[in-house]
């Protein structure tokens, strides 16, 4: 038989205790952290109202039904020029659709209403999958119109 004995002073002992809740908080905080930054690029919209409410934090006052609402699939990355462009344009604004490519999501697009200057429709479009925002853009269709990320134009 053996017998092992430690001698651990108390302040040891504290010193542990307070490694282990530091780390604990840390933990909190990282993941605190994170759901808020996923709050803004990973938005609820599992309703109607939640998209509209989404549009609207960028300033965008929409028609309450959306114009187009179907299924898509996310394409394939590889060797898709189009593609590849367009998610240039959703990292610009926190989005990746890389992690999201051969999955089905839906599709919602809502005529902006404020557009600065327009002299044609403006459409925003979301890419919604699961309940959450995943990408989009807003075009102007007017033949010198652009297509650019959620924010109001500068």
């Amino acid at each position: 038989m053996f017998v092992l004995t430690a001698k651990v002073s108390k302040t040891k002992i504290a010193a542990a205790v307070t490694i282990v809740i530091a780390i604990i908080v840390l933990i909190v905080i990282v993941s605190a952290a994170r759901s808020s930054s996923g709050a803004e690029n990973g938005a609820n919209a599992d309703t109607n109202d939640a998209r509209i409410r989404f549009l609207a934090q960028f300033g965008w006052d929409v028609n309450a039904d959306a114009v187009q609402a179907q299924t898509v699939t996310i394409p394939e990355a590889s060797d898709n020029e189009v593609f590849t462009r367009y998610n240039e344009l959703q990292k610009s604004q926190g989005y990746d659709l890389t992690a999201h490519t051969g999955k089905k999501a839906m599709r919602y697009v809502y005529e902006i209403l404020n557009y600065p200057d327009a002299d044609a429709p403006v459409y925003a479009t979301l890419f919604v999958l699961d309940g959450t925002v995943i990408g989009g853009d807003v075009t102007n269709t007017a033949p010198e119109g652009t297509m650019h990320g959620f924010a109001l134009p500068q």
